[in-house]
């Protein structure tokens, strides 16, 4: 299934993408689609909906025209830091040993197509397409080969970063990734037996209409699985809860050119779908 949140910010719909591109709403069936939501017995029932999705209203295009976040209320956005080899080799850092674990803040969640706040003084304003990875049931110590069990879906994620804030003010990464808009997710949470292999993605993205990112799961140091059972030894993943997995080469600190106003990001991973966003300027103060 590919399910979707529709509609304006804080009154979006619950649908879900049929197998022609039309978007269905399923709002007759649940109210949202939400971490309580997320049951083997819900998504049956959900499945069982996709399976017939003529009987499910269509959604006008106009009703359609934003996109939220595919999931409401997400309790904790848990980030990997330097997951690709070829964007730790861009930066000039060592591979890591083990995870590198920070925090975006979940007011920075947006949806895949919102515009994009760019950050008042904003020096290094970056970009970085990723895989994002939705818990789906409580998860503490589990094992690397059951790990997978615990997802409810797969997304798009856009991990966009302040690098100033992130590196020059005092450390603590996540004052770097929290500003407003800087979690685009979407457009869709795409369910596990969509995807035969995570470790088996495209990822890329466009800035003004030039490639700047084009990598591959494949070239994760640290696989899902891994990171699933790796985050459940410490602290107890949660129904909700969202690991965005790394990016890969191609970032702004990459190239050393920065995200301006009017530029506009195009992004995806095969399978997942696309985001788009435009940087537009915000009264977010700069400290």
């Amino acid at each position: 299934m590919k399910l979707l949140r529709f509609g304006p910010r804080g009154a979006e719909k619950p649908g879900l993408l049929d197998t022609t591109g039309t978007i269905r709403d399923l709002s007759a069936l649940v109210d949202d689609i939400t971490p309580a939501l997320m049951t083997a017995d819900d998504w049956a029932r959900l499945r069982a909906a996709a399976a017939e999705p003529e009987s499910l209203p269509a959604v006008a295009a106009a009703d359609a025209a934003r996109l939220g976040p595919p999931v409401a209320g997400v309790g904790n956005i848990l980030c990997i830091g330097l997951n690709y080899r070829d964007h730790a080799a861009e930066t000039g850092s060592p591979e890591p040993t083990e995870p590198i674990v920070f925090n975006k803040h979940t007011s920075a969640l947006s949806g895949p197509n919102d515009p994009l706040p760019l950050p008042r003084g904003s020096l290094r304003t970056d970009w970085e397409a990723e895989l994002g990875v939705v818990i789906g049931k409580p998860c503490n110590g589990a094992r690397e080969r059951d790990a997978l069990d615990y997802v409810a879906g797969f997304c798009v994620g856009n991990d966009v970063s302040e690098r100033t804030y992130q590196f020059d003010r005092g450390g603590q990464w996540i004052k770097g990734k929290s500003c407003p808009g800087f979690c685009p997710l979407g457009p869709w949470l795409v369910t596990p037996e969509e995807i035969a292999d995570p470790q088996d993605l495209p990822v890329w993205l466009e800035l003004n209409g030039e490639r700047m990112q084009d990598g591959t799961t494949r070239d994760m140091v640290f696989g899902v699985a891994h990171l699933i059972s790796y985050l459940s030894r410490f602290f107890t993943l949660l129904p909700g809860d969202v690991i965005l997995t790394g990016t890969p080469a191609g970032t702004g600190m990459g190239h050393k050119r920065y995200l301006k106003q009017g530029d506009t990001l195009r992004l995806g991973i095969d399978g997942l779908g696309e985001q788009r966003q435009t940087v537009v300027e915000n009264a977010f103060a700069a400290v």
